[in-house]
């Protein structure tokens, strides 16, 4: 049974992880803490940096099934730093950003449910690293960025999906399990290209190195390595911003992408796949997506996923920013007696203030095949909290 890439995510000894916390977490105190007062003394609209501090706290259950009953504690602590080179008086157009995260906690899809999608899209074990070191250019109707970057949120990304705590409905499970992908927890060395081809069509294009640093032998991604035996991933999209409803948001998008490396007994090994995505909003309350990846079956165990939600918004009062969703992520799997996994997430996040945020979930994982065995339908239960300033 192929893993995916969260699974090979092993936590590391409480020693290494004490160090790890130490070493970097001081150097990003340090950082941020050296331009506190600089940064105090700009005005919001005015000043060239921008920190922000996010962390997300996700309690997670499983009631039933799965590899075993019970608890964990997970969580995700982000520190970024943005620099408008136009704001600092350089020149128009320049953007830098660095971002270094921590995730700790336990493994509620390797250790409980044993579902092969995930259940929580921050599950990575512990570990503080380099998640981000990019600078982007604004040339007229182009932008291209260059440096440490990843695949969430630029490619095959849902709008209404993202909602969603599954780790499937953020980018297809395809990408995870069927090639080395920069999707989190990893990030790899790439040049990507954003065109604005016309009012509402963009072009998205990316080459990425093949193999993403692992945790084993980079701790904390500062030692970047590109060869030829790495190979490369390039992927495109192509983003229609029109909606076929009147005076309603949608998006639309179609993206291919290919891997190249070569193995241990230097033989190239090929790998591609295509996926499209769909957002729509229905009216002021209901908006609704749509996923759909296919990968080549005579390549791949994992050879397509298809996933779907709706979301209602403002359930509590009209303007209320809070919202209620329901989605459905089925993962088909050649060689499994029971023909894939299907998770089905109901899910609901309310929104206290812009600091804060609650977000109690329920999901329904269908034939869990994680584990590569025959498990029982698990049910689990995660209850999480953002706080950012």
């Amino acid at each position: 049974m192929m893993k995916k890439n969260l699974r090979e995510v092993q936590p590391e000894s409480k020693k290494v992880f004490m160090a790890s916390c130490n070493k970097v977490g001081l150097m990003l105190t340090l950082f941020y803490g050296s331009l506190a007062t600089f940064l105090s003394a700009q005005t919001e609209t005015t000043k060239p940096l921008h920190l922000s501090v996010s962390y997300i706290g996700e309690g997670a259950k499983n009631f039933n099934g799965g590899i075993k009953r019970g608890s964990t504690y997970l969580g995700l602590v982000s520190l970024k730093a943005e620099l408008n080179t136009r704001m600092a008086g350089w020149w128009d157009g320049g953007t830098l950003l660095i971002e270094g995260m921590n995730t700790h906690g336990g493994l509620p899809a390797a250790d409980l449910t044993g579902d092969f999608q995930g259940v929580s899209n921050i599950e990575a074990g512990n570990h503080t690293f380099l998640n981000n070191l990019w600078f982007a250019q604004q040339i007229g109707k182009i932008n291209l960025s260059a440096g440490l970057q990843n695949m969430d949120g630029n490619f095959a990304a849902s709008e209404y999906g993202s909602a969603f705590i599954n780790s499937s409905f953020g980018i297809p499970s395809t990408f995870a399990y069927n090639i080395p992908s920069p999707i989190f927890p990893f990030t790899a060395l790439g040049l990507r290209l954003e065109w604005s081809l016309l009012e509402n069509l963009l072009l998205k294009t990316a080459v990425y190195d093949g193999q993403p640093d692992d945790f084993e032998s980079h701790h904390y991604r500062l030692n970047w390595e590109i060869s030829q035996k790495e190979g490369f991933l390039s992927i495109s999209e192509i983003e229609w911003n029109k909606s076929p409803l009147k005076d309603r948001n949608g998006s639309y998008k179609i993206g291919l992408y290919f891997h190249q490396s070569t193995d241990s007994s230097n033989i190239k090994q090929k790998n591609n796949g295509v996926y499209l995505i769909a957002d729509q909003e229905i009216n002021q309350k209901i908006s609704a997506f749509g996923q759909l990846s296919v990968s080549p079956k005579n390549k791949n165990q994992h050879y397509l996923y298809a996933g779907a939600g709706i979301n209602l918004k403002g359930i509590l009062t009209k303007n209320s920013d809070d919202l209620l969703g329901f989605g459905i992520a089925h993962a088909a799997l050649k060689n499994f007696d029971r023909k894939g996994e299907t998770a089905f997430e109901l899910t609901y996040q309310y929104h206290f203030n812009e600091y804060f945020s609650l977000q109690p979930d329920l999901q329904y994982i269908l034939h869990p095949a994680g584990t590569g065995e025959t498990i029982n339908n698990a049910f689990v239960g995660l209850l999480r909290f953002y706080i950012n300033f």
